[in-house]
């Protein structure tokens, strides 16, 4: 077997692997070979002089992960995170490609800022980070900003949101997804009603009239899908519903299916594990918008994405600095970093149950996401000539989630101290291995 050091990386693309005894996503093991950045053979025993092995017994083979909404918070807010900071940790997580939000300082509303963040993403070369516009001028929700020509820049956007902020007008939704039919765009919508949640701090319920906290209710969330389904049907446009955590939000997303509405929903990580109750330390490592709901409504998340009423797993990646999280609770900033922990906590909460097997985990985490945002040479499956962008992980073993798994610049996971199943053991991003035995590597030749 042939090793892999950052002296081998000095000329990624040049290098051949030969991945064997995989577990394939059409069932069974077999071996992949990769070269010039592709998939040159796949299936059965397979051999190639000169190449670099990689023993995968016991691996899952995955296409590379794609996350449909992560906050690299670059340009502007550098402190929490940045472009190559936040690929690192994407690349540490199985992801070979993840979409920028634009709530970012200036705002990504312009082709200006979105080719910049492409340009980025470009200069790392952990990921492929494709930016998401804004859809109002500044996300401030007045007016709309330059959609047809962010999508016609060289990032060529096809995803537009003004996540952190509800598009709440109802007129300027309707218009923002009438412009985006022109280019197969979809807008991604943060559902929620900024009156009714005006002072919020955590959901609205048993847990927050207990601990006097000021709540967030479902029906700030449920009442913007419902709206927004009924517009995207009457102007014939996609929709994408942003981090769903509510059991009525999910019975909204599937009568819309049913009446064949182009609609798309995500759900997080977190949404499909934690509850509300965890609230009742004040730990602001578990404040986070949308809040962390009851039981019940991680179990209708859970039933939603198995029946595929929701469609994908996205991280909603949100790092901030410590001093954003080590204050108390009203004080706090919403969010928490996801990118390495995501494909564990979906291993606990729907494969470890029988709810999810590795194949819908394909298709949830890394099919559908590139689908949703249109994003070509990623999500393809494990062939003979598709792009080489995969994760090799490994189901098996169970350990502590530390600050060692964290990659990026921000710290605040909600996981840390707990026990998490399954580890990524590599990924190869477009030929180039990013992960190698666990390790994340960061040669030279590793950036493009």
């Amino acid at each position: 077997m042939t090793a892999l050091d950052s002296a081998s990386h000095r000329n990624p693309r040049t290098e051949t692997l030969l991945i064997r005894g995989a577990r394939l996503e059409g069932g069974g093991t077999g071996d992949l070979l990769v070269q010039d950045g592709v998939i040159a053979a796949s299936g059965g025993t397979l051999s190639r002089a000169g190449a670099t092995v990689i023993d995968a017994e016991g691996l899952v083979a995955l296409p590379g992960l794609v996350d449909l909404h992560t906050h690299l918070r670059e340009p502007g807010y550098e402190a929490s995170e940045t472009v190559l900071t936040g690929s690192r940790a994407a690349a540490a997580g199985g992801y070979t490609a993840v979409f920028a939000m634009p709530n970012t300082s200036p705002v990504a509303d312009t082709a200006g800022v979105v080719e910049q963040v492409l340009a980025l993403g470009e200069a790392a070369g952990f990921a492929t980070v494709q930016p998401i516009g804004a859809v109002t001028v500044g996300q401030q929700g007045e007016r709309l900003a330059e959609l047809g020509t962010m999508a016609d820049s060289r990032a060529q956007v096809r995803v537009f949101s003004d996540d952190g902020s509800c598009v709440w007008d109802p007129l300027i939704m309707r218009r923002a997804l009438e412009y985006v039919k022109a280019f197969d765009g979809v807008i991604a919508q943060h559902a929620q009603d900024p009156r009714l949640t005006e002072g919020a701090q955590m959901n609205e319920g048993a847990v927050s009239a207990e601990l006097g906290l000021a709540g967030w209710p479902a029906v700030a969330e449920e009442s913007i899908i419902a709206r927004d389904v009924l517009l995207a049907e009457h102007v014939g446009s996609r929709l994408h519903v942003c981090h769903l955590s509510t059991a009525g939000s999910v019975d909204i997303i599937r009568w819309a299916k049913r009446r064949g509405v182009n609609v798309t929903a995500e759900v997080t990580p977190h949404h499909l594990l934690l509850t509300d109750e965890l609230a009742r330390d004040y730990d602001a490592s578990f404040k986070v918008n949308p809040p962390l709901r009851r039981e019940e409504d991680v179990r209708a998340v859970r039933r939603g994405l198995a029946d595929g009423t929701i469609d994908i797993v996205a991280t909603d990646h949100a790092p901030h600095p410590a001093e954003a999280k080590a204050c108390e609770w009203q004080t706090a900033a919403n969010g928490m970093v996801g990118l390495e922990s995501a494909l564990r906590v979906v291993q606990l909460a729907m494969v470890d149950t029988g709810m999810l097997s590795w194949p819908d985990v394909a298709r949830v985490m890394s099919r559908t996401p590139a689908r949703i945002g249109r994003l070509r040479g990623h999500g393809t499956p494990l062939a003979t000539g598709e792009a080489a962008s995969l994760t090799l992980y490994d189901p098996a073993p169970t350990r502590t989630f530390s600050k060692e798994d964290l990659h990026g610049r921000s710290r605040n996971s909600p996981y840390l101290g707990r026990e998490l199943p399954g580890e990524v053991r590599w990924t190869v991003y477009g030929g180039v291995v990013t992960v190698a035995d666990g390790a994340l590597l960061d040669a030279p030749g590793v950036r493009a």
